[in-house]
């Protein structure tokens, strides 16, 4: 009898690390472009991942900002590629998880005001005050910098409510297609993230002479990658840390443009206590 049991022991043990490496980290990002081509992005991602973590790493789309956030509370996902305010609204949600590693560029993100032709305005250091009664698109309602940042500066400029100030306020859902909506004239005048207007105008995806910038705002923290608090229990001691350091040593040319990021640096969320502090000025968050 003993020996049997000991032997059942020895067993169970030899498959506890095979049981472990079983498990798969599902990670997701918020939907700031076209699935196109986030699926080709994160596809790349998981691969690198799954290399240096050794676990099956899987990459889920989601449909919206308050979408990857719910995955996250509800544990569907374990990692994200968050911006500024859907990474606070997450770790609020799921106590414990941190923000590991932000791009070079996330520690002073900005957003650009762009605007179509008709209306006239153009090119100013000084905040766009020829936007009031213009018809205005955000991108998603849980973008920090497609509406969290461009209505703190709108509510700034004009003590009023992006409704009060504008004739006419939409959502386009992403940056692409508020860059879309105002070169058509369908807004003119919308808020989008840097990066996103940068590559679109050097891949020749923008026609800059129906729509430009006319403002980019003071800088801000916003993307970072945050994990569950509870990942060790899960995966393994460390496996937080590998995480960390899986991401700040991504530095194939090809993975990195596709973000576009330079690379990746630590970051803590005490780095976006600016963003929640916005957030709950605005009440976007509790």
């Amino acid at each position: 009898m003993l020996k049997h049991a000991l032997t059942a022991a020895l067993v169970a043990a030899l498959l506890a690390p095979a049981a472990a490496s079983a498990e798969t980290l599902v990670f997701t990002a918020i939907p700031d472009q076209d699935e196109t081509k986030l699926r080709e992005r994160f596809g790349k991602v998981a691969d690198y991942l799954e290399g240096e973590l050794d676990v099956d790493v899987r990459y889920v789309p989601v449909k919206s900002y308050a979408a990857a956030v719910t995955a996250f509370r509800n544990n569907q996902v374990q990692l994200a590629w968050f911006g500024g305010l859907s990474g606070v609204r997450a770790r609020q949600a799921v106590p414990g998880s941190e923000a590991l590693a932000q791009g070079v560029e996330d520690a002073e993100f900005s957003t650009y005001f762009i605007a179509h032709k008709s209306t006239g305005l153009t090119r100013s250091e000084d905040f766009p005050q020829g936007i009031k009664g213009k018809t205005f698109t955000f991108g998603s309602k849980g973008s920090t910098s497609g509406r969290l940042m461009p209505e703190y500066h709108i509510r700034r400029v004009f003590d009023a409510a992006p409704q009060d100030a504008l004739e006419r306020v939409g959502f386009s859902g992403n940056h692409s297609r508020t860059i879309a909506l105002v070169e058509s004239g369908t807004y003119e005048v919308g808020a989008v993230n840097y990066s996103v207007w940068d590559s679109a105008v050097a891949n020749g995806k923008v026609d800059t002479g129906e729509v430009s910038v006319i403002w980019e705002t003071p800088t801000y923290a916003d993307y970072q990658w945050t994990i569950r608090g509870d990942v060790n229990q899960r995966f393994g001691d460390d496996f937080k840390d590998k995480v960390r350091e899986a991401l700040l040593a991504m530095e194939d040319p090809e993975l990195l443009q596709s973000f576009p990021r330079e690379g990746f640096i630590p970051t803590s969320n005490s780095s976006y206590d600016n963003i929640r502090e916005t957030a709950k000025k605005l009440d976007l968050i509790d």
